[in-house]
């Protein structure tokens, strides 16, 4: 854990909010000028705390798509085989995000696709894979109440 101060705190916040803030809007919310602000933010990057910054896109404005959740148990828990499948999860362009859970399934997948038929040829070619899927649930998305990433409660108050 590394230790940081108010300004820190509120650069974070603020960029989780709006990663395309300019220099010197940033600098003004923060009460810095905008060198300190910036090598603020560039120290942050450099510890691996800001890790990247991207638009959020709206694929199904692009697109016709379909969003499945998928909880995933596999059948044996050994190191390699949780690899195997990671590995497999990363290369899987359909694979918006998959998280290793615990407490009843190993993992949560979200699978974006075309429609339902391409999601259930995907599931269809994992199972072929023999990356050692137990059993898998399948979760369609109506409707997206919220995609923004959560704030920790000491970063979503204003300090």
């Amino acid at each position: 854990m590394h230790k940081l101060d108010r300004y820190d705190l509120k650069i974070l916040r603020i960029l989780a909010d709006d990663g395309r803030i300019t220099k010197s809007s940033l600098a003004e919310a923060i009460n810095l000028s905008v060198t300190p602000a910036w090598e603020r933010v560039r120290k942050l990057e450099a510890l691996g705390l800001i890790k990247g910054y991207r638009a959020q896109i709206d694929w199904g404005a692009v697109f016709k798509s379909q969003q499945v959740l998928v909880e995933i148990t596999l059948a044996r828990h050994t190191a390699q085989d949780m690899r195997r499948f990671e590995q497999r999860m990363n290369d899987a362009p359909e694979v918006a995000f998959c998280y290793a859970t615990g407490g009843g399934v190993d993992y949560m997948a979200m699978i974006q696709t075309p429609d339902i038929d391409h999601y259930q040829r995907f599931i269809d070619q994992l199972l072929l894979d023999d990356l050692g899927i137990e059993r898998y649930f399948t979760y369609i998305v109506t409707k997206t109440i919220k995609t923004a990433g959560a704030l920790p409660a000491e970063l979503s108050q204003e300090s």
